[in-house]
């Protein structure tokens, strides 16, 4: 690896937006990066687009690669495998970066470097009206936070994030592929990653801007349950995973959602917890006794914030 950054960027017919991301490379006031474009079967003139943004003499190495249309997990598997940098940003076809993310990125690794216990760095998404996306973290006094992907909601990171991992720590953890499945939810990896006991290093400074757009994973459904209906297996491992290492109210949460996802499918209880791999029985005790204590302590969370803020506290 000779570069210490990896800019990893799906494609999807998106030639008409990504010229607002490449700019925005070209802007960085740091270009000691790579940028992989791996276009997901396209079938624009995103080949073209990209081989102009290769003939301009911008100081920033660039990487095109083409695959059957697979889903973007596949597409990080795939760019995986070619990344140079050491460490792995994934940045979508319709976004943009601050001008000085790529220094904060830099800056933030060299400080963790002899951190073995660290999977990465991380910084808030804001709107192009500088409107941050989810919620600012709990600083407690400090520059950042360090928790991993299943403390997040400890600590406030609620939300999307701007993630930065180690390329190699990636590499341990592929996204799982299925047959005729186009998406898998970026938490498979998080945290998996974060069941190994690594953490991130999360700092409540701005790198990422985004709008997100009708035609994207987030408004498209992809999470929604139409969207786990289409990618059913690949979200059945994702609850499965769930059940053994996410916390008890999390775990509760995904899985109300899973049920309702069984019931617009018209599976029984026995067909539903057969797909994510538990007995019947333990799938009715979560489902009639967990699931309300979790759901009413996830109430109580919500009335003590609300204590807190009318207290100033």
């Amino acid at each position: 690896m000779n570069k210490r950054l990896t800019v990893f960027t799906p494609v999807y017919n998106r030639s008409k937006i990504i010229v607002d991301l490449f700019n925005s490379l070209c802007d960085q006031t740091v270009k000691d990066f790579e940028w992989i474009v791996v276009d997901d079967g396209s079938d624009d003139n995103i080949d073209e687009v990209v081989k102009q943004f290769m003939d301009q003499k911008t100081g920033i190495p660039i990487r095109y690669f083409k695959q059957k249309h697979g889903g973007k997990h596949r597409a990080i598997n795939y760019a995986l495998g070619k990344a140079e940098g050491v460490y792995f940003f994934i940045v979508d076809s319709d976004d943009m970066l601050t001008d000085n993310a790529v220094e904060l990125i830099l800056k933030w690794i060299e400080e963790i470097k002899d951190r073995h216990d660290i999977a990465g760095v991380a910084g808030l998404r804001i709107s192009k009206n500088g409107i941050v996306w989810g919620e600012n973290p709990k600083l407690q006094g400090n520059a950042f936070v360090e928790c991993s992907n299943l403390e997040r909601k400890k600590y406030n990171l609620l939300g999307d994030k701007a993630e930065i991992y180690k390329t190699d720590i990636l590499r341990q953890f592929p996204f799982p592929e299925f047959e005729g499945e186009y998406f898998v939810t970026e938490n498979v990896c998080w945290d998996a990653i974060a069941h190994r006991g690594y953490k991130l290093r999360w700092y409540n400074i701005p790198i990422y801007v985004c709008e997100y757009l009708d035609d994207g994973l987030t408004k498209n459904g992809a999470n929604g349950i139409d969207g786990h209906m289409r990618n059913y297996k690949g979200y059945c491992f994702y609850v499965e995973q769930s059940m053994h290492i996410v916390p008890f109210k999390d775990r509760m949460y995904r899985l109300y959602w899973y049920d309702n996802t069984r019931k617009r499918m018209k599976k029984s209880l026995s067909e539903a917890a057969e797909d994510i791999k538990i007995s019947k029985d333990r799938y009715c005790v979560n489902l009639f006794i967990l699931m309300p204590i979790a759901y009413l302590l996830r109430k109580l969370d919500k009335l003590k914030e609300m204590w807190k803020k009318k207290n100033g506290i």
